[in-house]
């Protein structure tokens, strides 16, 4: 009998995060396709891997046997792909990189520079919006916000952290007083994104 060796992977990687949600970052895939892939590794071993808890998957004991070789098997793998794209002479295409205005200008351009002098094959199209791409219906290819995305298909990741400031006038600040915490802001004149729900609600939680 052969086994998908997609089942493999997702088997083993749940193993060693204990949950569907840490694996499924890990594999930058969906919890139901994981999910799916479990029932279908049991269903064609005809055994019970897991023990579902509130507290996550842990192995049965035909799981820990089976463990062992699947992460022998994973590792095997892993070496293989390695020396596959050590292999590869270039890599090429184009990349649409979605963006809000104030990323695209002070962030990506020294980001996709150096990318541009690494992988010359690579052309980066950058779509400096504040409007919230449909990645599903590949509007891009790589969205960079600062809110997670409402579409559960979607696999994101945070990649950095980027501080945000409130900024004002020595002469305005004379007249209306200096904040002293987020809560302050609200009782001042405020400039910003007034359009974003995302952003909306950001500001809300500090009283704002």
């Amino acid at each position: 009998m052969e086994v998908d060796w997609n089942l493999i992977k997702s088997f083993v990687t749940v193993a060693e995060t204990g949950s569907l949600s840490a694996a499924a970052r890990k594999l930058a895939a969906s919890q139901p396709t994981l999910g799916r892939h479990i029932a279908e590794l049991e269903q064609a071993l005809g055994v019970t891997l897991f023990r579902r808890g509130r507290r996550g998957y842990a192995l049965t004991e035909a799981g820990s046997t089976l463990y062992e070789r699947g992460r022998a098997v994973s590792e095997q793998a892993s070496a293989f792909s390695l020396l596959a794209l050590g292999s590869v002479e270039a890599i090429e295409g184009t990349v649409r990189i979605a963006a809000s205005e104030v990323v695209a200008a002070y962030v990506l351009p020294e980001m996709t520079a150096r990318l541009g002098a690494e992988e010359p094959g690579i052309e980066v199209e950058i779509v400096a919006s504040n409007q919230v791409e449909n990645l599903l219906r590949r509007d891009a290819d790589i969205a960079i916000r600062m809110v997670k995305p409402a579409q559960n298909e979607l696999v994101a990741r945070k990649v950095a952290d980027i501080p945000l400031r409130a900024c004002a006038a020595k002469s305005y600040l004379d007249w209306r007083g200096r904040p002293r915490e987020p809560g302050d802001l609200a009782g001042h004149d405020l400039i910003g994104f007034d359009r974003s729900d995302e952003i909306i609600r950001g500001f809300a939680q500090f009283g704002v």
